[in-house]
């Protein structure tokens, strides 16, 4: 296994850094614990045996992390759809988290991937009250009125 680098070209959240090095020292020991069963295909999320995980063991698993957690039943899947709102949520570039989740399109990324949060209707909302609310001086409206 190779160690758990931070390309400089392909920067990586050091919290995400953080938890798959927590997860390396884990895993050394399962295999460890594995002995000569160990089958290294070289995954990074692994059986106890270094095979690659079990969908059918996995989704109930993920089920019961979403029940624990109260949040809503979803698709694994649908998480590549949360991080895309989120980031768009917080102002980072549409083109940039076009890439971080490896699309080829924009379009595939803010039609399919992204979804209004609330707090983005709420950040709408402000903004048209700001816009509906400013005070145009008379001058100017009779201006733009001609």
């Amino acid at each position: 296994m190779q160690d758990i680098a931070q390309p400089a070209d392909d920067p990586v959240p050091a919290t995400v850094v953080t938890a798959l090095r927590t997860h390396r020292a884990r895993q050394l020991e399962a295999r460890l614990l594995a002995g000569p069963r160990w089958q290294d295909k070289g995954y990074v999320f692994t059986s106890r045996y270094g095979t690659p995980l079990d969908r059918g063991l996995e989704v109930p698993r993920f089920k019961r992390i979403l029940s624990k957690a109260n949040l809503r039943d979803q698709r694994f899947h649908d998480l590549r759809h949360a991080c895309a709102s989120l980031l768009l949520a917080q102002g980072v570039a549409p083109r940039a988290v076009m890439e971080t989740l490896g699309h080829s399109q924009i379009s595939l990324t803010m039609d399919i991937f992204s979804h209004v949060m609330p707090t983005m209707r709420r950040h709408v909302a402000d903004t048209m009250n700001t816009v509906l609310s400013a005070r145009v001086p008379a001058a100017e409206t009779a201006k733009a009125a001609s």
